[in-house]
């Protein structure tokens, strides 16, 4: 899949998530990079990524920047590279759903799915 098809492709699956969902949400972007995952764990990538301004600041250099969600189409490239059987459709729909519910649980003040994915992480190291 190309770059152009996997925007298309997210575009049309942005278009099918209820506005209630993306209240405070600046955008979702397709970038075409590949994203490693900070955790240093070879072979990790990072499909998706969620951004808020954080809790209030005293400096407040980072409060205006707002909520957004991105895609990295390098990394979907990237695993669909090893797995002849790669579904992008069902990836980018679950990456997408994933960080949607990190910006839901965001203005809730909620951290489950951070704790999950710290847990998950964990996983990954013990392996």
């Amino acid at each position: 899949m190309t770059y152009e098809e996997f925007v298309e492709l997210v575009t049309r699956l942005w278009n099918e998530i209820p506005d209630e969902f993306k209240v405070e949400l600046q955008g979702v972007h397709v970038l075409p990079q590949l994203k490693e995952d900070p955790s240093g764990l070879a072979g990790v990538v990072r499909l998706g990524e969620y951004t808020d301004p954080g809790p209030p600041s005293i400096f407040a250099g980072h409060v205006h920047l707002g909520r957004h969600i991105a895609l990295y189409y390098g990394s979907f490239a990237e695993i669909a590279r090893h797995d002849p059987d790669f579904d992008w459709e069902a990836e980018a729909w679950e990456t997408l759903l994933h960080e949607l519910r990190h910006h839901v649980e965001s203005l809730a003040w909620r951290d489950d799915l951070i704790q999950e994915d710290l847990r998950q992480l964990e996983r990954l190291r013990q392996r």
